[in-house]
């Protein structure tokens, strides 16, 4: 049998969670390096799946493992990768240990009650457990095994929101815990509820493979195999059934409007990095199962929803965008932000044309890096003001200058300027828009001119003019806070500059989606007489 290494690789996080976990209370900062040596093997595992995988070769799944789980119900422990997931459990396995190590003193004992113990070990526990069960979701190739693990991410993330939450603001304690708790439960209710429609269509889409095929499954491959052979053919009216109880769940997790209204909230309350593995790791699994399931399994029913879902996706967009500009948390900008770029990677992936999906899919990766780069240096901004109101600061270029730069450039890749990993994706996401639903692409547009105004008054409020007297003694980045910056701040720069390393193992995987929906990307209207003229 040849080596487990998707299995290896979700089990290596699990693992460090339950070690970590384990370290006695008052061995905090031994939990953190144990938390750390974990979190950086999960990435060289990731990293082998990548120097393994191969883009050239056939077939939609490699590194597969299929094991007999739950024989009486058709539940296999299947598990393969296409380039899609590959890439995702990369930028999982990559951003987590820079969460860690942004995230170093957030689970530290409170000076002011030093009687009241936060759970360290638990923070940095819950937060491999987040990883182990993402990477696992993104492996999935059984419909049952991804329910499970979908599902299951959301209890560590709710302690994580709800236990651990932002210090800053000059709220009391009882103040503090009672928005945190807010936040968590409503995270917890959305996305239960998600996820509960998915679980009747997960059962019908059982109760169909069983009746027409004789023996119920949950094999995403099986399925196909059957829907290609013509052994399995869902009635027009079940299909759309099925599809919208999958897609309900997936857009509140991504989140597209109108179910986005617990993403603010749960990114204004959690600390700055559990913010990150909300929006740039959690909410990734949403947008991808759209990809996997949505239009692999419904191809007929996806067309059919389309121009619904675009309509919600340029709303998400300008939605998004307008509500950053009026924002005066620092925090809520930046969840605002995330949710007009959602709709982008939404509207790319139902554009239906390679150009589409494929930038939906870097998207996903390109916007995972800049809001990670962005949130965490608003995060060491905030620690050190104690305030997330943009009207407490001023003039902080002129104290901490290498904070203001590297807030900078991640503003700047927030709008998708050129020169910078977004620009790639955000531009083929247009085109690949405009070539079927011209439209949808040109309103789109809206959005890049609204993420220009949102940033850039961000740091003129911010970082310019004259020094505010909280702001004059701000130190600039520690050696820590360098560490965990410096490598995303140049990750944007190389793949905005040479993305082709990513585009090239995504492409087939893309191509294999749009064959399953039966698209064609929408050939240029060419007339006769343009030919002869240009002849």
């Amino acid at each position: 049998m040849s080596f487990p290494l998707l299995t290896v690789t979700a089990a290596v996080p699990a693992a460090g969670a339950v070690a970590t976990a384990a370290v006695p209370a008052a061995r905090r900062v031994a939990a953190k390096w144990l938390a750390l040596v974990f979190s950086l093997a999960t990435l060289v595992l990731a990293g082998v799946q990548l120097v393994r995988f191969d883009p050239d070769a056939k077939g939609p799944f490699q590194l597969t493992e299929s094991h007999a789980w739950i024989k009486d119900f058709g539940v296999r422990y299947d598990l393969g990768v296409d380039g899609i997931a590959v890439v995702l459990i990369a930028l999982t396995a990559l951003l987590v240990p820079f969460v860690l190590l942004a995230g170093w003193h957030d689970a530290d004992p409170l000076e002011t009650h030093s009687s009241r113990w936060r759970p360290t070990q638990g923070f940095f526990a819950l937060i491999l457990m987040v990883e182990a069960m993402v990477i696992i979701a993104f492996e999935a190739t059984d419909v049952f095994v991804f329910y499970i693990f979908f599902e299951a991410m959301l209890i560590p993330m709710y302690f994580l929101i709800g236990g651990f939450g932002d210090r800053a603001g000059e709220r009391g304690e009882v103040e503090s815990a009672a928005q945190r708790s807010y936040a968590a439960v409503k995270f917890l209710l959305y996305n239960l509820a998600g996820g509960l429609i998915m679980l009747a269509a997960v059962i019908g889409l059982y109760a169909v493979t069983a009746h027409q095929l004789g023996t119920g499954t949950f094999s995403l491959q099986e399925i196909l195999q059957a829907r290609a052979d013509g052994r399995l053919d869902l009635a027009t009216s079940t299909e759309r059934w099925l599809f919208l109880g999958f897609f309900f769940a997936f857009a509140v997790k991504a989140p597209l409007w109108p179910l986005h209204t617990w993403l603010p909230n749960a990114m204004g309350e959690a600390t700055s990095p559990v913010a990150v593995l909300i929006t740039a790791v959690v909410d990734k699994v949403g947008t991808f199962a759209m990809l996997r399931f949505c239009l692999q399994l419904f191809p007929e029913a996806s067309k059919w929803a389309t121009p619904v879902i675009l309509v919600l996706s340029l709303v998400s967009i300008l939605y998004g965008a307008l509500l950053a500009v009026g924002q005066r948390d620092i925090k809520r900008l930046i969840a605002y932000a995330s949710l007009s770029h959602f709709g982008f990677i939404v509207m790319g992936v139902f554009a239906m044309t390679t150009q589409g999906q494929g930038g939906a899919t870097l998207y996903m990766v390109n916007h995972g890096i800049s809001t990670a780069a962005l949130m965490l240096v608003a995060g060491f901004l905030i620690s050190r003001r104690g305030s997330r109101l943009i009207a407490d600061y001023g003039g902080v270029q002129k104290v901490a200058p290498l904070l203001a730069g590297t807030f900078l450039v991640g503003g700047l890749a927030t709008l998708s300027l050129p020169g910078l990993a977004p620009f790639v994706s955000e531009f083929l996401v247009l085109v690949g828009t405009f070539s079927r639903h011209p439209v949808i692409g040109v309103l789109a547009t809206v959005g890049i001119v609204l993420a220009a105004l949102y940033v850039l008054v961000l740091y003129q409020r911010t970082m310019t003019g004259p020094v505010k007297e909280p702001v004059r003694g701000m130190p600039d980045l520690r050696v820590r806070e360098l560490v965990v910056v410096g490598p995303l701040i140049a990750l944007l720069i190389v793949l905005g500059v040479y993305p082709k390393p990513l585009t090239r193992i995504v492409e087939p995987a893309v191509e294999h989606t749009m064959s399953q929906v039966h698209q064609s990307d929408p050939k240029p209207d060419v007339h006769v007489n343009d030919v002869e003229a240009a002849k």
